[in-house]
């Protein structure tokens, strides 16, 4: 008889655990999927906490930044920032015209009015960008995330889009209607004694 009520305390012990990691996976995930589409609406206008986050798309930063690194950037003054920093602006002109770049800066200069703006340069490329002006600025990058960038590249093929995002979400919606079917099976047998 012991055993069993240890049995029992340890399934609810068990649920507990269970719910407790359950609500905490849903909880990141919302979380990382709110702040990505809140980016991606606001054409990341909007920051969180001061900071964005970005996706490298290109080769230009590596070995530095490789392509599919996710990036957070913090809203820094132009007077913070410094040669050898890698800044994300939005491109103004030519082919860098309304895309989201993150370079190194390579030189810093004032105008006569004490506004900064930056030559900047991808660590591949052999010419210097379009000059950036304070008011393209998003940030400085103050860290690489490795786990974010990881589940990026996965979620990025097809197979890993598949395994991470929908099965989970089939496994954990599936887990509920059963949870749910067996409590009420539970109360209909409980009716009939």
């Amino acid at each position: 008889m012991k055993k069993l009520s240890e049995l029992s305390e340890t399934n609810i012990l068990l649920k507990i655990i269970i719910e407790i990691i359950k609500i905490f996976s849903l909880m990141l995930i919302f979380a990382f999927i709110l702040t990505v589409y809140l980016q991606k609406l606001s054409k990341n206008e909007l920051p969180f906490f001061n900071y964005r986050m970005f996706t490298v798309i290109s080769g230009s930063m590596e070995p530095k930044y490789n392509i599919g690194d996710v990036l957070f950037a913090k809203e820094v003054s132009p007077e913070e920032i410094k040669v050898g920093d890698a800044i994300s602006y939005r491109g103004l002109v030519g082919t860098f015209k309304d895309k989201i770049i993150t370079h190194e800066v390579v030189k810093i200069n004032q105008d006569e009015s004490g506004k900064y703006y930056f030559n900047t340069k991808g660590l591949t490329n052999l010419i210097e960008d379009p000059i950036v002006y304070e008011d393209q600025l998003f940030g400085a990058i103050k860290y690489k995330s490795p786990i974010l960038s990881l589940i990026y590249k996965i979620i990025n093929t097809n197979i890993g889009f598949f395994l991470c995002i929908i099965i989970p979400i089939v496994g954990i919606i599936g887990y509920e209607l059963l949870s749910t079917l067996l409590a009420k099976e539970d109360k209909r047998r409980e009716r009939k004694q």
